[in-house]
């Protein structure tokens, strides 16, 4: 039997033999205690990559994004954010059940400009929660994967710094920005008092996140961490190595994943009942417009014929392409979608 084409996320990934290994011969140790060895070394290797004085590995991204915005805020405090952004869309309200914080969303396709961001900002008043923080995504997941614009993210970091703001970035798949843009995730690091990167989202690894940041900034989501019950002694070593070759080994490929999204969304272009705009895939997110039906009815169809996606809403799905599919899969995909959306 012909195993499935999952493109539901780039989540589905499953550790490879040479990534098991290293998880079976990780020296590990206490990690909440501070002394498992694998969890250093990934947390130096992070914040060399990102620029940053510090950094702390936690289990999931969600923990990531949630532990970096409260040790930036107070109670009360509001956060501005983009459309549509993970950690507001996604991450079961946290940020007010957990932070006690509000969020202010602005711009339409989950970026924004320093305007957006000078008109949303509210100083310290007793009839209104100040805004403290600005949490940038990229890539922009819900946007479709897209990549900030250089020009505008600086206007951004920029504006909110001369407001009195610190900025966090949710950099879940910096990564693939990086590759995208031509640069380092230093350089779209640049400006960020706290960064979040996911290690199994692209990269293959089977759990894990990392925050980056200062000094101050990291021992504050270390106590949230355990505050969050992210401490997990010995078992971080081994999810941290895992992680490590993920690192030295995935993050060079993650264009080929950009050129199978592409692919897919040209062959796919054209389908009856379906809209898709290969011109807007930057990277390894395509989105696809139901244009007769549903979502769930058409992933319930091609899960029939053994292709597998995500709804993004009631009309709109998300195809994501990652290691574990190749060009060949990603083809078959988009002919089984043609073919689902014929039928519709």
């Amino acid at each position: 039997m012909t195993a499935p084409v999952d493109l539901r996320s780039d989540t589905v990934t499953r550790p490879s033999t040479a990534m098991r290994l290293a998880m079976a011969e990780a020296d590990v140790a206490d990690d909440v205690y501070g002394e498992d060895p694998t969890v250093r070394k990934l947390e130096d290797r992070v914040a060399e990559l990102l620029g940053t004085e510090a950094a702390l590995w936690v289990p999931t991204g969600t923990m990531a994004n949630q532990i970096a915005l409260r040790a930036n805020l107070r109670h009360g405090d509001e956060v501005i954010i983009g459309v549509g952004s993970h950690c507001w869309r996604h991450e079961s309200g946290a940020l007010a059940a957990l932070a006690g914080a509000q969020t202010q969303v602005i711009g339409s396709d989950g970026t924004f400009t320093g305007e957006h961001v000078r008109a949303a900002f509210k100083a310290d008043d007793p009839y209104q929660a100040a805004t403290k923080i600005v949490a940038v995504e990229n890539t922009h997941n819900s946007g479709g994967g897209i990549v900030w614009d250089r020009a505008q993210l600086a206007d951004v970091i920029a504006t909110a710094k001369q407001l009195g703001m610190a900025l966090h970035l949710d950099g879940a798949r910096l990564w693939n920005a990086a590759v995208a843009s031509g640069t380092t995730e230093r350089e779209l690091a640049a400006g960020f008092d706290s960064i979040s990167v996911c290690l199994s989202k692209g990269l293959g690894a089977p759990a894990g996140s990392v925050v980056a940041g200062g000094k101050a900034v990291i021992k504050a989501a270390h106590r949230f961490r355990k505050m969050y019950g992210g401490g997990l002694r010995q078992g971080a070593g081994i999810l941290a190595a895992a992680g490590l070759y993920a690192l030295e080994h995935n993050r060079r490929r993650l264009g080929d994943d950009h050129a199978n999204a592409r692919a897919f969304a040209e062959a796919l272009a054209g389908a009856p009942n379906l809209r898709v705009d290969p011109t807007r895939v930057q990277t390894n997110i395509v989105m696809i417009d139901v244009l007769a039906g549903t979502s769930k009815a058409v992933i319930e169809r091609a899960r029939e014929s053994g292709v597998l996606l995500g709804a993004a809403s009631a009309t709109r799905l998300r195809a994501v392409t990652h290691l574990d599919v190749d060009r060949d899969g990603v083809l078959r995909a988009a002919r089984v979608l043609a073919e689902v959306g014929a039928r519709l």
